[in-house]
């Protein structure tokens, strides 16, 4: 059942099973073929291939065309990726994806928009699309630095766009804007106290403008949001599936959940939950469990152990561990619009039995923590359970974000048994970063090469959706090149790291966060049949162009979930997305920008096309030498 052209491959599998030269099993038909492909594998043994099998959602065989020929048999899907770059399937170490699938539907996203225009054009028509009691929702993905314009939209434009409809338009860690609409949804008039942490700005007369300022908690920003109706039902489930679509869509076929506030443990992992009892994921999850309630939080961790184990599940959704955020008073904002916030004098006592009673039983943590000045008393804490052998003791953790991590701070790290994951925030806050605490700090944000020397596992990712943009690409983009959104370069060359390393970053560091590295992250025989067919060669196209990649052939576990190009039609169908006046319905997600070029590409294409117009006059000149008069050059196809 070849779906593409297969080059003269025949079909000769046999029952007969035995060892050619690679290794691979002979005699087992292969459930899914991809071949005329330019692999990358991520395995040292053999970096490169140029086909690969799957059965049962495990690699079979990873080699040439020849060594798949014999695994293909009437049954088997033969895909020819018509010499296009192939990757072992992205792993966002730190993504919200469980969140993010339960509202993706509900948001009108701006990832990829590129001015302010099309945002407010996007945001007018969908005002008049949403139905009475609803709110148009624009959460994360973007910045004001992407815009032409470099600003945020005025309460102005959001009541000229929706004078009825509810607004809420969040930007970033930093602050909100609501049209007058919103305002009366939530609640907010002359009466309103102030929040803590955060900042409701009011005109002369007492009144809410409109803007809300996190000052430096975002905890007044999320709060309002949590104000606007939500999915019930089979919604829920079509809103997930249809944001794992939206993620394939960019080559990812995992993802570590990092819990996050709002989301309650286990009702808002049911819909995974369900979702994979079905086999309906088309991504894989290994989630975190974050307790929700200041006071609260040891009484919950030890329910949740009580209830499971880490790595309970199996390869599509599995416990990874606790956190982000373990005790509330230990965890600092990540504002750089805003000073860096002091935590309470005492947090260490909590802290301390949380982490004490996580290692004890056997579970491991990530902590969010943005400055080093947090990282420094987290580690004493740690430092002083290393007495009772707590640290380090097999038990996977790891420090989140870290942008001013020191160097003294990495190596207690290190000794400590720990490891990082970083995301590019600062492709969307750089430019505040640098406002607030120079160009100098900005280079080291995190210091992400200085992790890699000494030898830590550092995964890469997003902290999508809120804030950052779920596409890993732009990340990717980051972590080669040091550019934000804005373009501003951030971070110089001796802090950034090459295409490979930070592609292992998104790929084999991620399947060692979560203790798969044996079966994930690479592309051998025995691993999980987990890869991307991409748009262009990765390794080879230039640096702005990264962040424009896309996935054209996403498969996971052998199972074809995202197929565009000369591919569309062979990926899984997907109910409608629902309710039919959904953003996502209309707009979609990422707004990818087809046929044009970011500006630094566009300058150098407009650079070349110039040279090559001069050696065109040139070689005219050559072969017409006859001087030319001050009159036009006439081309015979446009003369009168």
């Amino acid at each position: 059942m070849s779906t593409m052209p297969v080059g003269g491959l025949t079909p000769i599998a046999t029952e007969n099973a035995t060892e050619n030269a690679t290794g691979n099993s002979r005699g087992s038909a292969a459930d899914l073929v991809v071949r005329n492909a330019n692999i990358h594998t991520g395995d040292p043994e053999r970096p490169r291939a140029g086909a690969l099998a799957v059965r049962d959602g495990v690699l079979t065989a990873v080699g040439d065309d020849k060594d798949v020929a014999h695994l293909i048999g009437p049954g088997t899907k033969v895909v020819d990726a018509l010499g296009r770059r192939m990757i072992p399937g992205l792993n966002d170490s730190h993504l919200h994806v469980i969140r993010g699938g339960l509202n993706y539907v509900l948001e009108l996203r701006w990832d990829g928009v590129p001015t302010l225009r099309q945002g407010l054009a996007m945001l007018r028509e969908q005002a008049a699309r949403t139905p009475k009691g609803q709110w148009v929702r624009v959460v994360g993905g973007w910045s004001a630095e992407q815009f032409a314009e470099r600003r945020l939209p005025t309460v102005a434009e959001l009541n000229a766009a929706a004078p009825d409809t509810p607004v809420f338009v969040l930007h970033l860690y930093q602050s909100a804007v609501l049209n007058r609409a919103a305002l009366k949804a939530a609640g907010y008039g002359r009466d309103t106290p102030e929040p803590r942490g955060g900042q409701i700005v009011r005109g002369r007369d007492g009144e809410p403008t409109g803007m809300l300022l996190a000052a430096p908690s975002a905890l007044v920003l999320y709060s309002t949001l949590a104000k606007a109706p939500v999915l019930e039902g089979a919604d829920k489930k079509t809103s997930t599936r249809h944001f794992l679509r939206e993620l394939n869509r960019f080559g990812l076929t995992s993802a570590i959940d990092a819990a996050g506030g709002f989301q309650n443990f286990p009702e808002n992992y049911s819909t995974v939950v369900e979702l994979a009892a079905a086999g309906q994921l088309s991504l894989r999850i290994a989630y975190h469990l974050f307790p929700q309630t200041a006071g609260q939080e040891i009484a919950d961790l030890k329910r949740w152990i009580e209830m499971a184990r880490p790595e309970d599940g199996d390869e599509w959704l599995r416990l990874n561990g606790a956190g982000e955020n373990l005790t509330w008073s230990a965890a600092d904002f990540e504002n750089f619009a805003q000073p860096r916030p002091e935590l309470s004098s005492d947090y260490e006592g909590d802290f301390e039995a949380a982490v004490r009673l996580l290692m004890e039983n056997g579970w491991g943590f990530r902590l969010h923590a943005t400055y080093d000045e947090t990282i420094r008393r987290d580690l004493a804490v740690f430092e002083k359970l290393a007495a009772d052998g707590l640290f380090p003791a097999g038990n996977r953790w790891l420090f989140d974000h870290a942008e001013t991590v020191s160097a003294d701070s990495l190596d207690r790290i290190a000794a400590l048994g720990g490891a990082m994951s970083v995301q590019n925030r600062l492709s969307f806050q750089g430019e505040a970063f640098v406002r607030r605490y120079g160009p100098g700090a900005a280079a080291d944000a995190p210091p992400v090469r200085a992790m890699l020397e000494r030898g830590l596992t550092v995964g890469a990712g997003t902290d999508a959706t809120r804030v950052s943009t779920y596409n890993p690409w732009i990340a990717l983009h980051w972590l080669i090149t040091g550019r934000t959104v804005g373009d501003l370069v951030v971070r110089p060359p001796h802090n950034r790291v090459d295409r490979h390393t930070a592609l292992a970053m998104f790929t084999e560091a991620g399947a060692a966060l979560t203790g798969e590295e044996g079966v994930k992250g690479v592309l051998r025989p025995g691993c999980l049949g987990d890869f991307a067919v991409l748009s262009e060669d990765y390794f080879t196209v230039p640096e702005p162009d990264i962040a424009r990649i896309e996935s054209l052939l996403t498969v996971v576990g052998g199972r074809i979930v995202y197929a565009a190009a000369e591919y569309e039609g062979l990926d899984e169908e997907l109910p409608p997305v629902s309710p039919e006046w959904s953003p996502v319905a209309r707009f979609g997600g990422y707004q990818a920008a087809p046929g044009g070029a970011s500006g630094a590409r566009q300058a150098e294409l407009l650079g070349e096309a110039v040279a090559e117009s001069e050696l065109h006059r040139q070689w005219r000149t050559r072969r017409d030498p006859a001087p030319r008069t001050g009159g036009p050059i006439l081309d015979p196809c446009f003369g009168l």
